[in-house]
């Protein structure tokens, strides 16, 4: 059973999820839309700052984490 990571998003909302969740579907679940393009990681809409590194939310899956909490904030990309 994968460890439970707890997620700040955005708004202060926190969530629970495993770790080893797609980043997509533990923003869903968190009620949080994460914008997306074209779904296969190359045209960067999906990045999200995930405690000070960049990640594209949707070919990535939720890490675990020594402290048990992530917090996540939208990156912000001058070209979008």
């Amino acid at each position: 059973m994968s460890k439970q990571v707890l997620i700040h998003w955005p708004g202060c909302q926190s969530t629970r999820c495993p770790a080893g969740c797609d980043w997509l579907d533990a923003a869903r679940q968190a009620g949080f839309a994460i914008p997306t393009g074209c779904l296969g990681g190359s045209c960067g809409a999906c990045e999200i700052d995930v405690n000070g590194t960049t990640i594209r939310a949707c070919i990535a899956t939720v890490p675990a984490s020594k402290s048990g909490e992530l917090t996540v904030e939208l990156s912000t990309d001058p070209y979008w």
